[in-house]
């Protein structure tokens, strides 16, 4: 279990980072970054990561 909240939490944070360099960068181009919007969708990013991540993790195949 301590493996799995392992690679479902880099997992997450990866998907946040993600989720804002792609959204600073929409928002950029549109001229303005809204930084309410990048934190929701990065957090909301993050926590689809997590409940994709119950359905299994590739990671912890053949552990």
């Amino acid at each position: 279990m301590k493996n799995w909240f392992k690679c479902a939490g880099i997992r997450a944070i990866k998907t946040i980072a993600q989720t804002a360099i792609a959204t600073i960068g929409t928002s950029a181009v549109m001229g303005d970054v809204n930084w309410i919007m990048v934190g929701s969708a990065s957090l909301l990013a993050g926590i689809l990561s997590l409940l994709t991540s119950i359905a299994g993790l590739p990671e912890l195949e053949g552990k």
